[in-house]
């Protein structure tokens, strides 16, 4: 979901609550831009959305909200940025994450292949990170192309989704690949 031109927000959780939360958020998103004239950083609304989900922790007569959230996106200086919320009100800062069903599985494809997918990207390969994505998703999602949606952003642009047929493709040059893995393993043992 958008919350500003330079800043958007996923979540894992209920829906109801991600859009309470998203209004709030961006009517902050106004609020500064009018008192400081100048758009707010990723931390500074992360921090904002963290301190709205842990007050509603605190008083009676209203409930926690069930949701977890990423946000990310570029400061004004073109620093990356993705925060992590959770229904407790903490923010971490990350350079990758997964959150939702699974996560754990995907968290950890992350740590081990997160280092080596930055160094091809800065050799000069495109959509490494993009790509880094899909193979995390494909390790737990059990139709393929089907159950994947990806949203990107670069600094400067607002949030775009890749196609369908984009991603179908990238699906199936990746699942090309492990086999190609996979029967490279299987003559080294049989020689």
């Amino acid at each position: 979901m958008k919350v500003d031109k330079h800043i958007s927000l996923a979540f894992a959780g209920l829906v109801a609550d991600a859009r309470v939360l998203v209004n709030k958020a961006r009517l902050e998103c106004q609020s500064y831009r009018l008192t400081m004239e100048d758009s707010p950083t990723v931390e500074y609304i992360s921090r904002f959305i963290a301190r709205v989900q842990q007050r509603y922790t605190q008083r009676g007569g209203r409930r926690p909200f069930g949701i977890s959230n990423l946000i990310t996106g570029f400061d004004a200086d073109g620093t990356p940025n993705l925060w992590q919320t959770d229904p407790t009100g903490s923010h971490t800062s990350w350079k990758a994450l997964a959150i939702g069903r699974n996560a754990k599985s995907v968290r950890e494809f992350l740590e081990e292949n997160y280092a080596e997918t930055m160094e091809t990207e800065e050799k000069g390969e495109a959509n490494a990170a993009i790509k880094l994505a899909v193979k995390a998703l494909l390790e737990v999602v059990e139709s393929g192309a089907k159950n994947i949606e990806i949203s990107y952003m670069t600094p400067g642009e607002p949030m775009r989704t890749l196609e369908a047929s984009k991603v179908e493709a990238m699906c199936k040059e990746i699942e090309a690949a492990k086999e190609a893995e996979k029967n490279k393993k299987k003559k080294k043992k049989s020689t």
